[in-house]
């Protein structure tokens, strides 16, 4: 792919990394991105000082050039090297970042909020940096770029065969985004950028693709996507963003939930069929991809894997410490399992399923509404690699019984009888489950239970880190299941 489409080529080129100057690029930037950084939702390093930069792959989507009027889009791979907490004497850990940078001579006042900074030095300076994603008319440049397969630089742009991609379709920038950052295109698709990303293909890619490719209705097919070479290497390329269909008149699980909860209404029917819904997806995993078997060594090996990380997760939130060996008792149960010659099928798997990742839509072959499953990346503070590794459906299975309950606590303050909501939601799922999958999760109790265990866990950690306000919510589990019985 060329950038002969840009009316601004003609202009003197931005050194880029690899070129000469690069290094100039990286240090006038260096000072504003460690501000600026931290401060973002989706960076994944806080509570750890930032102590440098490294600037891996520079691309200019459009001409970043000073006096050129028209604004230039800088595409930007980052590694961060961090140093440990105070008081740990862990190494210091980096990681690698996308960035996609507005450049323009002056910010008009809309995009204000979205400023990173005004270089003193460097071939940007004295432009205004900023955030080009809530820029509408830099944002269009990447759904140009999509429509087009192609290379540019380091980028390789692919659309899947058949995707319908219309033009000229307005942007708008989400602002729900945790851990990536998604564009919305009219009324028809929706583009997510990865922002901490590294070498493999994402499982937001990976996983729908082979959906599509098996027919399965419950997750809608990638459109195009597109992924950058880690220069020097021949590792594989890092998935940097994916566009797939937007489904207009959805509403998401987390949404529904909250509006029964509001009117005391019962969930069961829309649990049990969201059930059916992940047992499908799960079906069509298995059947278009490899599975395998956990014996003892394996089972034996997740058991204190999973002791591991309440250690770690203990250290850091206090709250937790006093139901350590109540938790154990699930991880243990588990060993014991596997001792008793206990086996598990294992497969590639959703990874973060909860209610927030689900969508009931308007069937397209006008039969009322159903259940859809979106965000397939897995649990984003995981390395790729262990997203990617086959695992037990309860995990999946886990995931969604929590998020009965995150529902359910924002309505406690009600009466108890939300509780008995939970409770009820959550069998009428395992139920939908196991009508549709032929298996009932509950048959291997010790499995769930020790997901369960852990990903209350895993709340805990990020809770305390991100979310302070929410700890009550995972803690309540906690303490249930502490003192679940054996």
């Amino acid at each position: 792919m060329s950038d002969s489409s840009s009316p601004r080529t003609a202009q003197a080129r931005l050194p880029l990394a690899g070129a000469p100057h690069g290094g100039a690029l990286l240090r006038s930037l260096t000072g504003l991105l460690a501000r600026w950084l931290p401060r973002q939702r989706w960076f994944a390093g806080k509570g750890r000082p930032l102590s440098g930069l490294t600037l891996i792959a520079a691309t200019e989507l459009l001409p970043c050039t000073a006096g050129g009027g028209a604004p230039g889009l800088l595409h930007l791979l980052i590694r961060t090297r961090q140093s440990p907490a105070p008081g740990s004497h862990a190494p210091p850990v980096g990681d690698c970042y996308q960035l996609l940078l507005g450049v323009r001579d002056a910010l008009p006042p809309s995009l204000g909020p979205a400023l990173v900074g005004r270089p003193s030095e460097g071939p940007l300076r004295g432009a205004s940096v900023y955030e080009a994603l809530h820029d509408p008319r830099l944002a269009a440049v990447l759904l140009e770029r999509l429509r087009t397969p192609g290379r540019l630089g380091t980028l390789s742009f692919r659309r899947a065969p058949g995707a319908h991609i219309p033009e000229g379709l307005p942007a708008r920038l989400m602002t729900s985004e945790q851990s990536n950052s998604s564009v919305v295109y009219g009324e028809s698709h929706i583009l997510k950028l990865f922002r901490r990303v590294s070498p493999g293909v994402n499982p937001d890619l990976e996983l729908p693709l082979a959906l599509a490719a098996a027919g399965c209705p419950r997750v809608p097919g990638p459109s195009a996507w597109f992924e950058a070479a880690w220069p020097g290497t021949v590792s594989e390329p890092l998935t940097l963003g994916v566009l797939a269909p937007f489904l207009p008149g959805s509403v998401d699980g987390w949404q529904l939930a909250i509006q029964y909860l509001g009117r005391r209404a019962d969930f069961t029917s829309a649990a049990h069929s969201l059930g059916r819904a992940t047992a499908e997806v799960h079906t069509t995993l298995a059947e278009a991809l490899p599975t395998s078997v956990m014996g003892r060594a394996q089972l034996e090996q997740a058991a204190t894997g999973m002791s591991e990380r309440l250690a770690e997760a203990a250290a850091a939130v206090p709250a937790l410490r006093p139901y350590r060996a109540g938790l154990r008792r699930a991880f243990e149960a588990l060993a014991d399992f596997a001792r008793r010659g206990g086996t598990c099928p294992v497969q590639r798997l959703h990874g973060d399923l909860h209610l927030g990742q689900v969508l009931l839509t308007p069937d397209a072959r006008g039969r009322g509404m159903h259940w859809s499953i979106i965000d397939f990346e897995g649990e984003p503070a995981r390395p790729l690699a262990e997203r990617r590794r086959p695992g037990p459906v309860a995990r999946d299975i886990a995931g969604m019984l929590r998020s009965f309950d995150y529902a359910a606590a924002q309505a406690r303050a009600a009466g108890s009888w939300v509780d008995g909501w939970s409770r009820a939601s959550r069998a009428a799922y395992c139920r939908g489950y196991a009508e549709a999958a032929g298996s009932d999760p509950l048959e291997r109790p010790e499995l769930l239970r020790a997901h369960e265990t852990d990903k209350a866990v895993y709340e805990v950690l990020y809770e305390a880190r991100h979310r302070p306000a929410w700890l009550h919510v995972p803690m309540a589990a906690i303490r249930r299941l502490a003192a679940a019985p054996d």
